[in-house]
């Protein structure tokens, strides 16, 4: 039987939907941020409590910024394994108590939408990510809030702590497959534990070893659990030497200048 051109109908072949390559912010506009200090209310807040050196160093490890947004707020940058900045979080917090403001709404905004940047691809990794790259075999912790990542670096170095940016953040094939052979302890917020759990099947199938710690559910009282308090409000309710500092200051202001002039050091006697 003959055939004529005419007798085919010709079929459009299925389009391949490759997914956007992930859109990067420009490091130098993150490294802009990286200054102001005096009107983050966060920065304030943990400089009184464990001095202005150690803050400016946890700062500058985690690289956040400072943004004008709101008359001073916080940017935490996410920062993948390769020095990639995919996006920055900005937040609004109380200066004197260090809370995140959620009244009379919450104050949370991203770089790339305040920036208007157009079709922007946004792929989030975990905040904290690129200290990986320099320490390859120590362990790791996780917890929810970029806050938490800080204050806990201070109180227990020997984890590189990562943060979620929340209970559901980042717990996805692509961003964990970059703790592969790691040892992991997560440290949820009260009330996330249960949540968490059904996470572990996800990381056991990467990480070296995954543990769950129930420390603060094990601790806590029913009206922290109302609260759904997280690891650094727990390592913050014991007052430091230089939180017991900053409110004798608070009641004596010349005890600052006096500090000042005679270029008196606070002394850790636990260290001594």
């Amino acid at each position: 039987m003959d055939y004529k051109k005419d007798d085919f109908v010709e079929v459009d072949k299925p389009k391949s939907h490759l997914p956007s390559p992930t859109s990067f912010v420009d490091n130098e506009l993150m490294e802009r941020t990286l200054t102001n200090y005096g009107m983050n209310p966060l920065y304030i807040y943990l400089s009184g409590v464990l001095g202005k050196d150690e803050t400016s160093r946890i700062f500058q490890l985690y690289h956040v910024g400072t943004s004008k947004k709101w008359g001073g707020s916080t940017v935490y940058w996410q920062i993948d394994w390769q020095g990639n900045v995919r996006t920055g979080k900005i937040m609004l917090y109380d200066s004197k108590t260090g809370h995140r403001i959620k009244e009379p709404r919450s104050y949370i905004s991203w770089v790339h939408t305040e920036l208007n940047f157009q079709n922007y691809h946004l792929k989030q990794c975990l905040f904290g990510e690129h200290l990986l790259s320099d320490n390859p075999i120590k362990p790791v912790a996780i917890v929810e809030s970029e806050k938490s990542a800080l204050v806990a670096t201070h109180y227990m170095p020997e984890f590189i702590w990562l943060a979620t940016g929340g209970m559901h953040g980042c717990f996805k094939p692509d961003v964990i497959s970059i703790l592969k052979g790691r040892p992991v302890m997560l440290c949820p917020d009260l009330g996330a534990k249960e949540v968490w759990q059904t996470k572990m099947p996800l990381l056991t199938s990467v990480c070296s070893k995954v543990v769950l710690s129930d420390s603060l559910e094990q601790c806590a009282t029913d009206e922290q659990r109302k609260k759904g308090l997280d690891i650094a409000d727990f390592l913050l309710m014991k007052d430091t030497p230089q939180i017991i500092l900053s409110k004798m200051i608070q009641r004596n202001p010349a005890l600052q200048m006096l500090i000042d002039e005679l270029k008196l050091e606070l002394v850790d006697v636990e260290q001594m």
